[in-house]
Order: structure tokens, then C-alpha cells, then sequence
């Protein structure tokens, strides 16, 4: 099959991969190719601005489809191109967009499917951009029927939906009663980090520079949810190198608590406050116990200081940027990526002091090996979980979270096909 402008008449699809040529999309584009086939229980389609990288991707699936691999549609649009993104969007139910960094490139996609009643999933992590996205088309999406989902990657599914496990769980333990208060650990990762995701933290870097009013925004741990949220908990932000008493370790803080943690409250207030007004969560990494754990944190703790001052000063962001990490395009090997894994525990505590402990683990590099899984599994689930009889169901239009939009049925999906598994501890 030839490449198509998205206005020439072309099949009805269940699920457009929109940038299948950036890193992440064609990881993800082979997931879906060895899980779902072409011609199985999905219709689904790729897409991007350059015909000749989509049809090399094409060709890296030979292996995985053989012969078929020559029938995978192949549609042409240009993110900067209003009126291709929307003729895409008629084409589909869903769209799964790996465009980044979102802050650049990802609002006439977004904008697009708002307007049309596309339903959308994305792997972003960038706070400061959703926010806009929420203000500038939440009203849009709610009178179309579009269901936006954000962070449907490493960040913020096994958080988001980690939590939602432990509440579930201590529901049972506690006759209904649930956790007031929950802290997220990694107790072990391993994994590299692309280009796409160096670039969208220099972009959110930048922005904040330009921006103090910016700064302020994301010091916010409310900042994602509705204005009438009214939660007024005062939650834990750890800065340092700190010791953690439950699991005798030393911890430091956790890069993706950022996005992870305003993510997790936006669920609670879209979930009608099942976690409680006074609800409380935060995040850490763990390094180790004794003087080991604690010359490790130290060295992490001094390494992202430094890190962030380089990427605040013009100078030392150019360098960086030429000679020092990724370029867009460039990440884990395919061997890295199946050798990462994740171990992240949760800690939950009722106001009567019960206390449930779960843990998320997942295999391949967590925001690349694993995170395609993720994402595909949130991409597929909402095109055929989320339709009846070819028509949306179970969930209005708006702006969600994963833990808001999906149900048990996305965590029986994480653990049957993108090798996550959930379970109590203790």
C-alpha cells in the first residue's frame, strides 16, 4: 500500500501511531505489529510527515509480519499543518501521538482532536504544557466527546496506576476505608534515556528561565487539577538526601515525581475524591542502606544539581546540547532496552495508622522498552475498551488522567501483554 494524504478516502481505522518515525514510535510500532497483527482485532495505521522514513519503517517489520508487513497503511500529515492533522483525525477513533517535545510540537494535534471528538493518548511529561492544553481545549473536548489522555508512558502509569492498585486493594483490607496517604519508592531501575526525552527537559528548562510566574506554576503540587480541586494539604516535596524508615534505605528525589505526583492528585479530584481532601503523595528513589547507599545519593543528588545548572545557562545548555547528551532520534540500543526493568514500591497509610505496601514491576527500559508497551496498551485499550458497537462508551468527553480513564481492565492489559505485574506485599 502506497502512502495517502489523510484527505484521500481511506479505510476507518481504530488507531493512528501519529510521529511512527520518532524513537519511541517505532518502538511502539513494532509492539503493536508483534501483538496485534494487521488484520486482527485492531485496525490500525501509521503516520508523519515524511513518506520515506514511514515507509522504512514499514520495512523494519518485515521480520515481525513477513509479506503483510507491505499492507500497513501509511498516511501523510504535518503537525504544523492544521488542516492534514484534522483530515487525519477523521480517519479514526483514536490517535496515539509520540511527537515531542510536546511544548513544540504537540498542540494542533491535541487542538485538532478537541475540536473533532478524536479520542488522544501521548506519552508526554511535561507539566508546564498540559496545563496550557488544559485551558486552552478542556471546554472543546468536553462538548465533542474527545477523551484526552497525557502520560500514558513510564511517566505516569505505574504511578497513577499503582496508586489506584493500593487504593482498590486497601478498599478491601479496610471495609471500604482508603489510604490517606501514599508514597511512591524506586527501589530499583535500569534503563538509558533518547534524545526526545534530553530535549523536552531543555525545553521545560527554557521556559521556566523566560518565565518566573512559570516557576511558581510548577512549584504547585495542585497545578493539573480543576480550579474548584480544593484540596489544601500541604505535601511533601523531599529536596535532598533523606532516610527512608520503612525501608531502610537512603533515598534521593525522584526526576519524574514532577509530572508523576500532580498527575496522581489530578485523579483524585476526577475520581471524586476517592482518596480523601487531605490526601497525601510523594515520590523518592531509593539507594541502598549504610555508607554505600548514602555516597550514592549523595553523588546522585550532586550530579542532577549540576545537571540542572547547565541546563539553565545558556552556555553550558549549548554544550551540552552539541557534545554531551542525545540527539532527538537516539536512546537505549534494542538490547538495552530488554535488559532495563523497574521495581517501584508503594507505601499506603490510613488515618487509623493500617498500613498496606504494594509493589509495580516492569520489564524492558522504562521509558522506552517498557514505556511502548505502556503506551500501546493505553492506545489500544481505549480504542477497543472505550467503544460499543462502534460508539463511546463508559467515559464522557474531557481531559483524563490513566487512572481516571481507565479501570481495571487497562491494569489486566499492563500485566497479560506489557509485561508489568501489580501485587500486595504485605
Amino acid at each position: 500500500m502506497t502512502a495517502t494524504s489523510p484527505d484521500t478516502a481511506t479505510p476507518h481505522f481504530d488507531l493512528i501511531v501519529f510521529g511512527a518515525t520518532s524513537f519511541v514510535g517505532q518502538i511502539l510500532t513494532r509492539y503493536l505489529a508483534e501483538t496485534y497483527g494487521l488484520n486482527g482485532e485492531l485496525k490500525w495505521a501509521i503516520a508523519g510527515r515524511s513518506e520515506s522514513k514511514l515507509q522504512s519503517v514499514r520495512g523494519s517489520l518485515v521480520p515481525v509480519l513477513g509479506d503483510e508487513a507491505k499492507h500497513l497503511p501509511i498516511l501523510l500529515a504535518d503537525a504544523a499543518r492544521d488542516e492534514q492533522v484534522r483530515a487525519l483525525c477523521e480517519q479514526t477513533n483514536v490517535i496515539v501521538s509520540t511527537v515531542g517535545p510536546y511544548a513544540l510540537y504537540g498542540e494542533p494535534l491535541v487542538k485538532a482532536c478537541a475540536e473533532s471528538g478524536t479520542d488522544y493518548c501521548d506519552l508526554t511529561g511535561e507539566p508546564q504544557w498540559i496545563k496550557r492544553m488544559l485551558e486552552k481545549y478542556e471546554a472543546s473536548a468536553k462538548a465533542s466527546g474527545a477523551r484526552i489522555v497525557h502520560c500514558c508512558g513510564f511517566d505516569s502509569v505505574p504511578s497513577d496506576m499503582g496508586v489506584y492498585f493500593l487504593q482498590a486493594e486497601a478498599q478491601k483490607a479496610w471495609n471500604g476505608k482508603t489510604a490517606s496517604r501514599i508514597k511512591m519508592r524506586v527501589k530499583a531501575a535500569k534503563g538509558g534515556m533518547s534524545g526526545g526525552t534530553v530535549a523536552s527537559i531543555i525545553q521545560l528548562t527554557k521556559e521556566v528561565m523566560a518565565d518566573p510566574a512559570l516557576r511558581k506554576e510548577l512549584a504547585n503540587p495542585y497545578s493539573l487539577c480543576p480550579p474548584e480541586h480544593g484540596f489544601r494539604a500541604r505535601q511533601i516535596n523531599q529536596k535532598g538526601v533523606e532516610k527512608d524508615t520503612d525501608l531502610l534505605s537512603w533515598s534521593v528525589p525522584f526526576i519524574m515525581a514532577a509530572i508523576n505526583t500532580r498527575v496522581v492528585h489530578r485523579s483524585n479530584a476526577l475520581r471524586n475524591k476517592l482518596y480523601g481532601d487531605n490526601f497525601m503523595y510523594d515520590e523518592a528513589m531509593l539507594t541502598g542502606g549504610g555508607a554505600k547507599g548514602y555516597a550514592l545519593a549523595a553523588a546522585l543528588v550532586g550530579g542532577m544539581g549540576t545537571f540542572m545548572i547547565g541546563a539553565a545557562l545558556k552556555p553550558s545548555r549549548w554544550l551540552l546540547e552539541k557534545y554531551v547528551l542525545p540527539k532527538p532520534g537516539e536512546g537505549p540500543t534494542p538490547k538495552q532496552q530488554q535488559e532495563g526493568y523497574f521495581d517501584i514500591r508503594f507505601i499506603g497509610r490510613s488515618d487509623d495508622g493500617q498500613t498496606i505496601i504494594t509493589r509495580v514491576k516492569g520489564k524492558g527500559d522504562p521509558g522506552y522498552g517498557s514505556t511502548a508497551k505502556v503506551l500501546g496498551q493505553a492506545a489500544s485499550g481505549l480504542a477497543l475498551d472505550f467503544y460499543r458497537d462502534g460508539k463511546k462508551c463508559d467515559r464522557e468527553g474531557g481531559f483524563w488522567t490513566p487512572a481516571s480513564m481507565f479501570d481495571e481492565r487497562f491494569i489486566q492489559r499492563l500485566q497479560d501483554k506489557a509485561d508489568l505485574s501489580f501485587e500486595v506485599l504485605a
